[in-house]
């Protein structure tokens, strides 16, 4: 087992966006952070970051907001943008405004557009990022799509043979998988992230997307439960599902 890290307290505090480290010594001094439920005679001492440390140090008498290295689970609603450039509600508006305080920041593990709504991953770690948007990890991603139009009946093979081009691509798309849901909604199953993948892919068999939802990433699935704009905090063992 490796040896936790550790880190100043005040420089944890102030990394979770709970304040300036000035400011988190007078909250330590007035007793408004407790460890083990003691006040804290030195915000500048190192603290090892051990899973239960958020139980054991409060702050007004609530737990520690999770610590680095935290994937969160989003249901992203429609019409949010997780673009900083794009116009509109973003994604990060959505997480508590001390979480977008945080340093290093929350970013979307991939994207997906304001017209699409489901499972959305946000994280401060940068390698659990790139190891799930890795193309060497050819990480599978469920969509459910509803259509304009009836499915002709051959998109399947055509998804699943390894050759569609996309308009304005060189290279071919990886092979996917369509189940056909009724005659106007199908669930596909891609292990790429390209520019608007689906709705392309719909559009290159002459259809068009009218609505479309993310439902797992990997082997994570979008609770039923979780209701639009809602989020939750995965444990290792959630997200070891993603690379199922």
């Amino acid at each position: 087992m490796s040896k936790p890290q550790n880190m100043r307290l005040d420089k944890l505090l102030a990394n979770l966006g709970y304040g300036s480290r000035r400011e988190i010594a007078m909250f330590a001094n007035a007793g408004r952070f407790l460890l083990d439920g003691a006040r804290i005679a030195r915000v500048d001492e190192r603290i090892a970051l051990t899973p239960d440390l958020p139980a054991r140090l409060t702050f007004y008498g609530e737990e520690l907001d999770p610590l680095p290295g935290c994937v969160v689970m989003m249901h992203k609603p429609l019409g949010v943008t997780c673009s900083h450039k794009e116009a509109g509600t973003r994604v990060y508006s959505l997480l508590p405004d001390r979480w977008q305080r945080r340093d290093p920041a929350f970013s979307t593990v991939g994207r997906l557009d304001k017209d699409t709504s489901g499972l959305l991953l946000l994280t401060d770690d940068g390698a659990f990022l790139h190891n799930v948007i890795s193309p060497k990890r050819n990480i599978a991603k469920k969509y459910r799509a509803k259509l304009d139009r009836p499915l002709r009946g051959d998109e399947a093979a055509i998804f699943a043979a390894g050759t569609l081009m996309l308009e304005g691509e060189k290279t071919p798309l990886l092979p996917a998988v369509l189940e056909g849901v009724s005659e106007r909604e199908a669930v596909l199953t891609i292990t790429e992230g390209r520019y608007h993948q689906v709705r392309r892919m719909f559009a290159a068999v002459g259809n068009h997307v009218v609505a479309l939802h993310r439902e797992a990433i990997g082997g994570l699935v979008l609770p039923e439960d979780l209701e639009p704009g809602e989020f939750m905090v995965l444990d290792d063992l959630a997200k070891a599902e993603i690379f199922a």
